[in-house]
């Protein structure tokens, strides 16, 4: 399945809830998602009725635009997560948390995880002072990642940094923003992940 390209902003409509794929659009008045919350499409604001198959695919489908994963790749978390001890859900959402990409937007490189991604494929990032330049790339607790020398005073990580009092950054990293750094103190918990995700529904999507 190839990567969505289309608008991000009809995302969230489809979803029925924000995804925070715009950076700081999404926190603005200028939110498509606040103007006009139903679905897109000409039968948008009428009444549809989902069943239980469609509510667990909906709430897949949310995760993975959520964290900019494929399905082929967002299926293999799974099962991953299913292999691992303790809890599914609670597993894969560990493992998507733990994407390097994911780590830039958290330590607030990037406005976005989308433009997370773009960076890291770009090479602007080193990883215990090695360059890794593929997003899916799976942090590991006591990991250093740090911005390039030469990529420093890049703007869009400036801008980004700028902005990351509004977002905040998860207690499982630690960020010091002059050097350009950012530590994996410890693994992400559930209690970390803000966003109301029901992964059970995702995990039932998948258990038929």
């Amino acid at each position: 399945m190839a990567r969505y390209t289309g608008p991000s902003c009809r995302l969230c409509r489809r979803e029925g809830s924000k995804l925070f794929l715009k950076g700081d659009r999404c926190y603005s008045d200028k939110c498509a998602f606040e103007r006009r919350s139903y679905a897109p499409g000409q039968h948008g604001q009428g009444r549809i009725k989902v069943s239980d198959y469609g509510i667990r695919l909906r709430e897949k489908q949310r995760v993975r635009r959520i964290y900019g994963v494929k399905e082929s790749q967002f299926r293999r978390y799974f099962y991953e997560a299913d292999r691992q001890k303790g809890v599914t859900g609670t597993n894969l959402l560990r493992l998507l948390e733990k994407r390097l990409d994911n780590v830039i937007y958290r330590l607030g490189f990037a406005d976005s995880r989308n433009q997370a991604r773009q960076l890291v494929k770009h090479g602007h990032f080193l990883v215990n002072g090695r360059r890794v330049d593929i997003p899916s790339f799976l942090v590991k607790v006591g990991d250093v990642i740090t911005v390039r020398e030469r990529s420093k005073d890049l703007g869009a990580i400036t801008q980004a940094l700028e902005a990351v009092a509004r977002r905040g950054v998860p207690e499982w990293l630690e960020l010091d923003a002059e050097n350009r750094k950012g530590t994996v103190k410890s693994e992400p918990e559930r209690s970390h992940i803000t966003l109301p995700i029901q992964e059970q529904l995702i995990v039932e999507f998948y258990s038929k």
